[in-house]
Order: C-alpha cells, then sequence, then structure tokens
C-alpha cells in the first residue's frame, strides 16, 4: 500500500479571494502529490505566479512558483492510501500529461462554468479539481466518482481519506507530520 495526498489550499490570489467570495469556503484549489514532501505536486493553475490569466499544467511548491510568492497560503493536506497499482497508475496519468504539457491548456471557462453548476468538458483542457478528479479516477484510487461538477472542497469528503496537516504552507515539515500520524496511530492501537 502506498500514498496518494492531495492539498486544498487558499493563496490569497486576486483569483482565489473571488472563488472564496462566491463558493464561501475554506480552499480554492487543489494539488495531488505522491510523496508525502511535496516536492513533486502538481496542479492546474497559473504558469507564470504574476499572471493569473496564462495556465495550464503545473509543478508546484512551497518555495517556487505561485506559493513562493504568497507566503500566507492556508493549507490542508489529506492523505488517500491506496494499492500499488493505483499508485502506479496515477504516476503514469500525471507523467504522461507532464510529457505533453504544451498540448494541455487550463479550462478557464469550465472554471467560470462551476458557478452556474454547468459543466463543459473541453478536450486536454482542466481546471485544478478536474485534474485531480482525473489522476484519482483514472488510477482508480477512489472507490466511488466524485461529482462532476468537482470542487476542492469535495475532495475532503472521500471515503478513506486522512488528514495529515493543516495551517500555513511555509510551516509545512513532513518530518514533523510523519511523526505526528505515527504517535497518533500508536495511541489508537494501545486504547483498542
Amino acid at each position: 500500500m502506498k500514498k496518494i495526498y492531495i492539498m486544498v489550499s487558499y493563496s490569497g490570489t486576486l483569483l482565489s479571494n473571488l472563488i472564496k467570495m462566491y463558493t464561501r469556503k475554506e480552499y480554492t484549489h487543489v494539488s495531488i502529490s505522491l510523496d508525502i514532501k511535496l516536492q513533486e505536486m502538481y496542479s492546474f493553475g497559473r504558469i507564470h505566479p504574476y499572471n493569473a490569466f496564462i495556465g495550464g499544467f503545473v509543478r508546484e511548491g512551497k518555495n517556487f512558483g505561485t506559493f513562493k510568492r504568497f507566503k500566507k497560503t492556508k493549507i490542508a493536506i489529506y492523505s488517500l492510501e491506496v494499492k500499488d497499482e493505483n499508485y502506479e497508475e496515477a504516476r503514469r496519468t500525471i507523467n504522461k500529461i507532464k510529457e505533453r504539457r504544451e498540448e494541455y491548456k487550463f479550462n478557464f471557462i469550465g472554471l467560470f462554468l462551476v458557478m452556474f453548476h454547468k459543466k463543459i468538458k473541453r478536450r486536454k483542457a482542466f481546471y485544478c479539481a478536474e485534474f485531480v478528479k482525473y489522476v484519482l479516477e483514472k488510477s482508480k484510487a477512489v472507490d466511488k466518482n466524485l461529482p462532476q461538477i468537482v470542487k476542492p472542497e469535495d475532495f475532503q469528503k472521500i471515503n478513506g481519506i486522512t488528514l495529515e496537516y493543516k495551517g500555513l504552507l511555509r510551516t509545512y515539515n513532513y518530518k514533523k507530520t510523519y511523526s505526528f500520524q505515527n504517535l497518533y496511530r500508536k495511541r489508537q492501537q494501545i486504547a483498542v
């Protein structure tokens, strides 16, 4: 068994403020990672930290890109334990898109239509939640499909998902998170 990590975030950008104003939800963006260090974290978002209108497939991290610029980004990191074959299929799916990133676009129309509870499927175009949903469903990492019109908060409701960390992205330390989870599991075993 391996873990896939899903990070929901709120960076405070103009676009994230508009989304938050409409949704009234804590988080406005979602990313996926295949390791607890979050060194390989992917999504669809702004390609250039200073330009919200040029979007596409992006590699994200706390020390580069948009998250480096917005130091007060709030996050919640969740883990989803999956079979090895599901994990490897998720890796293959992400790598295929990464290798052909120039062919993919940001689905601005799809993101806008979410406000009206409408869905438009554009070929080789995703907004962040559509991309994470695509990876999870293609790899069969989730036991039931996510909503057709998917939003960042929907990932927090996946069966079997575990909260690993909540706070500022800049203070996230995977070593502390890993130690906390081990301590928590030991306490659960003693209680039983």
